[in-house]
């Protein structure tokens, strides 16, 4: 991947699972990593991060909380002068039946995964806009982009909402150069996915690929789409399911 040299990212959720994933390869590439997440496994990523000989930066931030995550922006450009990547990955996706949801179950995972994105994006775009340059990717999800799940209408809700959001204002930043994609992962093993054995043969086998992704499937995704490779893709949502919803 060329052009991630040297460029700054911010990478929000990337304490584990697909978050990780995404800041370690794009470090691999060359670029400079702030390592966002509410969780201390932040801390772990950047010295893997400065272990490839990259630079690292770890912040602990909530992307529903403006002020902390105008605070992260801070820090980035105070530490390195300038913003050219933005991974909007944090989101929460809590099982509940639409019938026993609540507003505040409602309001929570809005809040994380929609308003999240509306914060971080808001914070960094005047620096890519003044930068003319700059590349916005949104992790979606085949849960109301592509298809439905029971039990997760508000996720799938936020999602649906992201891939809106991908392309309109992808129109209005072209103007600068700036670049605003979404990617949407199907089945992608985590630590838990294997728990549940039936659940996750039975998955398997409806991925005509036969297998679950990884998170580095996602991560490599993600680097092409913040690297030069990508300069004439905007306003997209890619899935990467293994060809899940196709049947």
């Amino acid at each position: 991947m060329t052009g991630l040299e040297k460029k700054v990212a911010i990478v929000t959720g990337a304490g584990q699972g697909i978050g990780r994933a995404i800041a370690l390869v794009l470090a691999k590439n060359g670029a400079k990593v702030v390592v966002a997440d509410i969780a201390d496994k932040r801390l772990e990523i950047v010295k893997e991060i400065e272990a490839m000989g990259s630079q690292g930066l770890a912040v602990k931030c909530d992307v529903s909380n403006r002020a902390e995550v105008e605070g992260m922006v801070e820090k980035a450009l105070a530490k390195f002068g300038r913003i050219d990547i933005l991974v909007n990955n944090a989101g929460i996706y809590p099982f509940k039946p639409f019938v026993d949801m609540n507003e505040k179950d409602w309001d929570k995972v809005l809040e994380v995964n929609l308003k999240g994105v509306f914060y971080c994006t808001k914070s960094v775009l005047p620096k890519m806009i003044e930068q003319e340059y700059g590349k916005i990717i949104n992790i979606a999800s085949i849960a109301g982009a592509v298809i439905g799940f029971s039990n997760l209408v508000h996720y799938s809700s936020s999602k649906a909402a992201i891939v809106g959001l991908t392309r309109s204002l992808a129109l209005e930043v072209a103007q600068y150069g700036i670049n605003v994609n979404a990617v949407a992962p199907g089945p992608i093993e985590t630590l838990g996915t294997k728990t549940l054995e039936e659940l996750y043969e039975q998955t398997k086998k409806a991925i005509p690929l036969g297998r679950w992704g990884l998170a580095e499937d996602i991560a490599n995704l993600v680097g092409f789409l913040a690297s030069d490779e990508s300069s004439f893709i905007t306003g997209q949502c890619i899935v990467a399911d293994g060809g899940y919803t196709l049947q």
